[in-house]
């Protein structure tokens, strides 16, 4: 899916010269806030921004989200945790 807005020129330039890539920052923006939302999943997210799960709560934590697993992401972290469970 593409979406496409327009913000000012003298915006854009400034923030591409520093080096910021626009089209990665506003897809992180917008799957974050559908996460702070309850809209998609802690795995949903991570999916979409091809992040494991460690980065996706990193992420979460840069953008000032509280980690909040369903039940079933829950059940899947422990299961996930007893695998590697020596």
């Amino acid at each position: 899916m593409t979406i496409h807005f327009e913000i000012p020129k003298d915006i854009e330039e400034r923030l591409r010269a520093a080096g910021i890539d626009l089209t990665q920052m506003a897809k992180e923006a917008l799957l974050v806030d559908l996460y702070r939302q309850h809209k998609i999943t802690h795995r949903q997210l991570g999916e979409a921004l091809g992040l494991d799960r460690f980065d996706t709560d990193v992420l979460l934590k840069h953008h000032g989200v509280e980690l909040e697993l369903s039940l079933d992401e829950f059940n899947a972290e422990v299961a996930s945790l007893r695998e590697v469970k020596p």
